[in-house]
């Protein structure tokens, strides 16, 4: 059992170093070599494709009265968020994106409060007052031309994220219903539906010919890294370890994009990344990492008996 525990964390450690380092590697792409909308449908199409040949060894069927929940997460949690992520990531700076993304679990918060009834605390509304003022300054410092951070960009981010945070809260009694290779397939069949019209125009006019080795190895990456092989190692680990867990490693995904835009200002001279990381911007990582600590600890001991 310590064992799989183990692998469950570092299973969690990949998913989420995967993660970070795509907002580099993604952002190296477009526009210039691929639309963010093309490189949606990619993403979609690959990984939808080679989690239906899982599914073959996986014979589950599902009920139609969840086709309805199922068709609104591959709307939230595969179309809309993938559409807003990578179109925001295009427009903005990686850095910024991967700040924004940590504030998902205030989000999921509020909106488990209306959907699911659960209870706010003081100590709730502190974390959610704190964490929203980060990622609120963080978006508007999209605006001040410093580095490549745009408004624009940093508001489709957030799009993203609170998407993705509705679609945590509706998937969660499909999970509990179903195995997750058949919630996965199915989500993921009604994204490519309705991401196909949106994004098939901006692929046919992608210029593949132009590619050289290393965008084709970055395209593999975020088709089979971020979109594949990161919700396969999530399974695995939510077998052992639980949700609160998995989504404390959400922290990792700034971190790591930090450390590499900080390396390639480092080693490009004229990196158009030099900028991007400011003593504001960590002061906003930090209010938002401190607001969700506030949401998701258990009740501090004066916060406590202030709700009582």
């Amino acid at each position: 059992m310590i064992a799989n525990k183990t692998k469950a964390h570092l299973a969690l450690l990949s998913v989420n170093i995967i993660y970070g380092a795509n907002y580099l590697i993604a952002k190296g792409l477009m526009p210039h070599k691929i639309e963010a909308s093309a490189l949606v449908f990619l993403r979609i199409s690959g990984a939808g494709l080679l989690f239906f040949i899982l599914k073959f060894f996986i014979k589950e069927s599902v009920e139609r009265r969840d086709l309805a929940r199922l068709a609104l997460c591959g709307l939230l949690g595969v179309a809309t968020n993938q559409f807003f992520s990578m179109n925001g990531l295009s427009l903005t700076s990686p850095v910024d994106a991967a700040i924004i993304i940590t504030a998902m679990p205030i989000f999921t918060v509020i909106i488990s409060r209306f959907l699911l009834k659960e209870p706010f605390t003081i100590q709730r509304l502190l974390g959610i007052s704190i964490g929203g003022t980060g990622a609120a300054l963080l978006i508007y410092l999209g605006n001040s031309g410093l580095g490549t951070g745009s408004l624009k960009g940093n508001i489709f981010v957030f799009i993203n994220a609170l998407a993705f945070a509705f679609y945590l809260v509706i998937i969660k009694p499909l999970m509990s219903k179903y195995k997750p290779i058949t919630v996965i397939v199915w989500t993921f069949l009604f994204g490519f539906i309705f991401m196909f019209p949106f994004c098939i125009q901006k692929l046919v006019n992608t210029d593949f010919s132009s590619f050289a080795t290393i965008n084709w190895v970055s395209l593999f990456y975020v088709v089979v890294g971020p979109t594949f092989l990161a919700y396969l190692l999530n399974m695995f680990a939510l077998q052992y370890v639980k949700p609160t867990v998995s989504s404390s490693y959400i922290y990792v995904q700034p971190a790591v994009a930090m450390i590499l835009v900080a390396l390639m200002s480092y080693i490009v001279v004229d990196s158009q990344y030099k900028g991007d990381i400011t003593l504001t911007k960590l002061l906003c990582c930090v209010l938002i990492f401190l607001g969700v600590y506030l949401i998701s600890s258990k009740p501090i001991q004066w916060l406590k008996k202030s709700n009582t």
